[in-house]
C-alpha cells in the first residue's frame, strides 16, 4: 500500500526527528518510564508510522465492511444501520424475582434478554440437592425444571424477544425447557431468536464448570447444533466464548486464540457427524471480554474477524458468506471492577463498552458499578444500560464506521494480535489438537502464567489500578446501594419443586427418562429424547443424573 521510495524517505525522516525534536524534549522532560506496554504486557513503541505496517495490503487486509475479510466490520452499514442489540446479562434469586427484573429492563430500552443461572442449574442439580445447598440463587436465578422457565418467562411473549442463556454443560436441558416454555405460549420452536451459550470447552479450559468428560459432552454440543440446524433456524446454537478465558487471567492474544480454536474445534466435530458447514456455520456466534486496553481491545475484534472469515473460507472451503462472519457479542471485563471506589466503575466500563462498539461489537453487555460487591441492584444495572444508550445516542462514534481503521497504531496491533493467534495454533497442534491440549494443560497453564505476570505487575505498581494500589481512600465509607434478595425465597423454590413432584406424571417422567438412557447409550441425537423428558416435568437434576450415569463425571488431571 506503500511506495518503497517513499518509505525510505519517511525512515530517512524517522531517524532525524528522533535525533533532533525527540531527543531535545526527552533531554529536558524525560518519558514516565522505562518501557510501555499494553494490559497483556505487550511493548509498545513510542510512535507508529507507516513503517509499522509497511506491507499492508488494503484489500486483502482492511478491505470494505460487509466484504471478505470484514476486518472493518460484518455489515456494510454497521451501526449507521442498526445499533447493537443492548442486552443486559441478568438473574438473581427466583424465577419470579428474575421475571420482574427482565420486565424492568425491557421497560428501560434493553433490546433482549440474558439468562445468568444460579451454581446449582449450571452444574446440573436441582434447587433441593445437597449438594446445591447454599448456593441458591446468588449469581444468578435458579432453574430446576419446566414449571421455573415458565415462571421466567411469564409474561414476556417469546416469539417478539431474543434470549440468550449463559449455560453450558447442561445447555441442551435448559434449551429444551425453554423450547418447552415457548410451545406452552403457543410459539414454535421455529420461529424462537436467542443465542445458547453451550460452550464446553472453555469450560475445561478455564470456569471449570463441566460435568461429564470432553467426548461426550462434544457430543451433547454437536447434538444441539443439529437439532438447531435442522429445526430453528434463527437459533445461535453455540456462543463460542473468550470471556472467561479472559476473565481467568488470560492476554487478550490468548483469549482470541484460545477461542477461535474451540469454535473450529466445534467445525471439526460437527463435520465428522455429517453436517454440511454452509448449513450449521452461519449460527456460529462468539462472545468476547472486553478489557481495559482501548486500543488492543479494538484490534482484537477486527483481528477476530479476519481469522475466522480466513479460517472458515480458505481451511473449512465454507462457501456461503454468511458462514464466514465474526458475529459477537461482547461484555465488558468483570475482573476489571474494584470494591474499593465502586464508582470508578462506570467509568471503567463506559471505556469498555466504547471500545466494543468501535471495534464492531453485534450485542453488548455492560457491567454494573456495583458487581465487585453483589448481584447489581436497579439503580447500578440502569446506570449501566444508560451508558450504551449515551454511547448510541451522544457520543457519534456510530456515525462512521470504523473510524480507527488504517490508525498505524490499531492495523500494527491487530497483525500482532493474528499473528500471536497463529503461533499458539501451532502449539496446539503439535500437542495433538485442542482435547489432548486441554487434558495436558496447556491452555491452563498458558491463563495461568498471564494471570500470575499480571497480578506481579499489579503488585509492583507497574499497573495501575486507580483506588486499589494507587489513589487509595482508606476513610473510604460504601455509598452506594445493595441489592437485597427475597429471604423467602429458598423455601419457596423448595415448595414448588415437592409439589411438582407430587402432581406431575410420575409413569410418563420415569418412560421420557429411561428413553433418553437408551439414547444416550447409543449413537441417536438426544435432543428429542431431553424434550419429552421436559415436557413431562422431569427436573434438571433427574435428566442430568442419567448423563451422568451414562457418561461419568469428568475429574481434571493434576499436573506437574
Amino acid at each position: 500500500m506503500y511506495d518503497k521510495q517513499k518509505l525510505a524517505e519517511l525512515a530517512e525522516e524517522k531517524d532525524r526527528w528522533e535525533e533532533t525534536t525527540l531527543h531535545q524534549t526527552t533531554a529536558r522532560f524525560p518519558e514516565r518510564r522505562e518501557q510501555f506496554v499494553t494490559l497483556s504486557n505487550e511493548p509498545i513503541r513510542r510512535l507508529y508510522t507507516p513503517l509499522d505496517v509497511a506491507g499492508l495490503d488494503y484489500m486483502q487486509d482492511i478491505g470494505y465492511p460487509g466484504d471478505y475479510p470484514y476486518t472493518r466490520g460484518v455489515h456494510a452499514t454497521m451501526h449507521r444501520g442498526k445499533l447493537w442489540t443492548m442486552r443486559m446479562f441478568a438473574g438473581f434469586g427466583t424465577a419470579e424475582e428474575t421475571n420482574a427484573r427482565y420486565k424492568y429492563l425491557l421497560d428501560q430500552g434493553n433490546m433482549g434478554l440474558s439468562v445468568a443461572f444460579d451454581l446449582p442449574t449450571l452444574m446440573g442439580y436441582d434447587t433441593d440437592a445437597p449438594e446445591a445447598l447454599g448456593e441458591f440463587g446468588t449469581c444468578g436465578v435458579a432453574i430446576s425444571s419446566l414449571k421455573d422457565m415458565e415462571i421466567l418467562f411469564q409474561g414476556i411473549p417469546l416469539d417478539k424477544v431474543s434470549t440468550s442463556m449463559t449455560i453450558n454443560s447442561p445447555a441442551a436441558i435448559i434449551w429444551a425447557m425453554y423450547i418447552a416454555a415457548a410451545e406452552k405460549q403457543g410459539v414454535p420452536m421455529e420461529v424462537l431468536r436467542g443465542t445458547l451459550q453451550n460452550d464446553i470447552l472453555k469450560e475445561y479450559v478455564a470456569q471449570k464448570e463441566y460435568i461429564f468428560p470432553p467426548e461426550p459432552s462434544m457430543r451433547l454440543v454437536v447434538d444441539t447444533i443439529a437439532f438447531g440446524t435442522q429445526h430453528m433456524p434463527a437459533w445461535n446454537t453455540v456462543s463460542i466464548s473468550g470471556y472467561h478465558i479472559r476473565e481467568a487471567g488470560s492476554t487478550a492474544a490468548q483469549e482470541l486464540a484460545f477461542t477461535l480454536g474451540n469454535g473450529l474445534e466445534y467445525v471439526r466435530w460437527s463435520l465428522a457427524r455429517g453436517l454440511d458447514i454452509d448449513d450449521f456455520a452461519p449460527r456460529l456466534s462468539l462472545f468476547f471480554n472486553c478489557h481495559n486496553d482501548f486500543f488492543e481491545e479494538i484490534a482484537k475484534f477486527r483481528a477476530a474477524r479476519r481469522i475466522w472469515a480466513r479460517e472458515m473460507r480458505e481451511t473449512f472451503g465454507a462457501k456461503n458468506p454468511r458462514s464466514w462472519l465474526c458475529r459477537f457479542h461482547t461484555q465488558t471485563a468483570g475482573v476489571s471492577l474494584t470494591a474499593q471506589q465502586p464508582e470508578n466503575n462506570i467509568v471503567r466500563v463506559a471505556l469498555q463498552a466504547l471500545a466494543a462498539v468501535l471495534g464492531g461489537t453485534q450485542s453488548l453487555h455492560t457491567n454494573s458499578m456495583d458487581e465487585a460487591l453483589a448481584l447489581p441492584s436497579e439503580h447500578a444495572v440502569t446506570v449501566a444500560l444508560r451508558t450504551q444508550q449515551i454511547i448510541a445516542e451522544e457520543s457519534g462514534v456510530v456515525n462512521t464506521i470504523d473510524p480507527l481503521a488504517g490508525s498505524f497504531f490499531v492495523e500494527h496491533e491487530t497483525n500482532r494480535i493474528e499473528r500471536q493467534v497463529y503461533a499458539y495454533w501451532q502449539q496446539v497442534e503439535a500437542l495433538g489438537g485442542v482435547l489432548p491440549a486441554i487434558e495436558k494443560g496447556f491452555y491452563q497453564s498458558e491463563i495461568a502464567n498471564a494471570a500470575y505476570e499480571f497480578q506481579r505487575r499489579v503488585d509492583a505498581q507497574d499497573a495501575v489500578i486507580v483506588g486499589v494500589n494507587q489513589y487509595a481512600d482508606p476513610d473510604e465509607v460504601l455509598r452506594i446501594p445493595i441489592l437485597a434478595m427475597d429471604p423467602q425465597g429458598y423455601e419457596r423454590q423448595v415448595a414448588r419443586l415437592a409439589a411438582l413432584r407430587q402432581t406431575r406424571d410420575n409413569v410418563r417422567v420415569g418412560e421420557t427418562l429411561q428413553a433418553l438412557r437408551h439414547a444416550a447409550q447409543g449413537t441417536e441425537n438426544t435432543m428429542p429424547y431431553i424434550l419429552e423428558a421436559v415436557r413431562a416435568y422431569a427436573t434438571l437434576g433427574e435428566i442430568t443424573d442419567v448423563f451422568r450415569q451414562v457418561f461419568g463425571v469428568y475429574e481434571e488431571p493434576t499436573w506437574i
